[in-house]
């Protein structure tokens, strides 16, 4: 029985615990814990949802109270001001000029408030830390979460220290400087800084918003299902495809369709198509092994290189219970992708934004989908986050004299 507005429960033994406070892993399974595997002890929140289907006949009626109940904060005052979620879905129909046999639509997440996905983990994170009267939040991040929780805490008045890998990308790094938080470059790569953010959080008793940590990310994810399922009118997508590094966003969409399908408005699950670069495909090539091996990441898709993909357990769990599909694309697939994502929409997505329409672009060139199926792509991060890795396939031309003679050989 459910005491409160929900519980935690451990995705690895099990256990539930009460909603009392600041929690992180489960303690019993976090003893387990080692370096050179992904973190057991994650927890799930999990809500009353016979109680709340007896207090809402119709999805439209909880949404007019904004989703609150299947919220993990008291009051809807707590979340930023800023507009977070409520992102475009955009329909293409054809490509390169050609016709697509499958409805193809992009949530273009780009346009939230610090141009990726993030925000809407950090504005819950935010918000459950105002609630608890928290004033410093931590993270570690390779860019996005970071300057996610930057512009957030800057909107909220709380203070966020955010923890890096020396080789951030600087458009990302400049994001976190200008929205006021302090930063602190690593020598090493993102689990370094990941592990690092666990220790000054039980030495300084800071606020953690690390990705599968803690458990009100995945619950700030999960809102992009309640947003497509309101943008296809109450219908379910066949496929969505989904950029994934630590796996939180991957189950931040399973949850989401998860308590919609537990409130009896969808009677099936979406397949979710989980997409990693084959550079760092730690998640999607231990997924179906009882073992965990780790491969040092390699890839331009910053945001996903992860070589210990921290929600390992609970990504798995919903791929096998829900029969997921997984995917690795190659860096030039991804680089391709993004320039012909630019190139036919007019939408320009950071590498690791992209590896989701390079998923797709494998799917339809390979004939796996069925026809006139409907398919949705995350694309998680705008494109200006991260220029130097599409330089490759540009070529900007030297400037020519101001005379039309030098202007037709250009152009010719």
């Amino acid at each position: 029985m459910i005491e409160g507005k929900f519980y935690y429960q451990c995705v690895n033994c099990g256990e539930t615990f009460k909603n009392d406070g600041i929690r992180y892993l489960c303690p019993h399974c976090e003893s387990e814990n080692n370096a050179t595997t992904p973190p057991r002890g994650v927890l799930k929140v999990v809500y009353p949802y016979e109680k709340i289907k007896d207090k809402y006949s119709s999805f439209d009626l909880l949404k007019q109270k904004g989703f609150l109940d299947l919220l993990p904060v008291d009051s809807l005052k707590s979340l930023p001001e800023l507009r977070i979620g409520d992102t475009p879905l955009y329909k293409v129909s054809s490509l390169e000029g050609k016709a697509l046999p499958v409805e193809l639509m992009i949530k273009d997440d780009s346009q939230n408030p610090t141009y990726s996905y993030k925000d809407r983990a950090s504005a819950m994170v935010s918000a459950f830390a105002k609630e608890k009267n928290i004033e410093t939040i931590v993270t570690a991040s390779t860019g996005n979460a970071g300057s996610s929780l930057a512009g957030i805490c800057a909107s909220q008045h709380q203070k966020a220290i955010i923890m890096v890998p020396e080789k951030a990308p600087l458009a990302k790094l400049t994001q976190i400087l200008m929205y006021g938080a302090t930063i602190v470059p690593v020598k090493g790569t993102y689990d370094d800084a990941f592990d690092l953010s666990i220790e000054a959080t039980k030495s300084y008793h800071w606020y953690n918003r690390n990705t599968a940590y803690n458990p009100i990310t995945v619950e700030g994810k999960k809102s992009v299902a309640f947003e497509l399922f309101e943008q296809l009118n109450g219908n379910c997508p066949d496929r969505i495809f989904i950029p994934v590094g630590d796996g939180v966003i991957l189950s931040g969409v399973y949850k989401g369709f998860e308590d919609l399908f537990y409130m009896g408005y969808i009677n099936k699950m979406p397949v979710m198509v989980a997409v990693q670069s084959n550079g760092s495909d730690n998640l999607v090539r231990n997924v179906f092994s009882d073992s965990f091996e780790i491969k040092e990441s390699h890839t331009l898709a910053d945001s996903i290189a992860v070589d210990i993909p921290r929600n390992f357990y609970m990504a798995k769990q919903y791929i096998q219970k829900y029969q997921g599909e997984v995917l690795t694309v190659s860096d030039n697939d991804i680089l391709e992708a993004s320039k012909k994502l630019s190139k036919n929409t007019g939408l320009f997505a950071e590498p690791a934004a992209v590896a989701s329409f390079a998923g797709f672009l494998h799917y339809l060139n390979n004939n796996m989908m069925e026809e006139k199926s409907l398919n949705i792509v995350l694309s998680t991060g705008s494109g200006l986050k991260d220029l130097t890795a599409v330089q490759s396939v540009i070529s900007i031309p030297q400037a020519i004299k101001p005379d039309l003679f030098h202007l037709k050989k250009l152009l010719s």
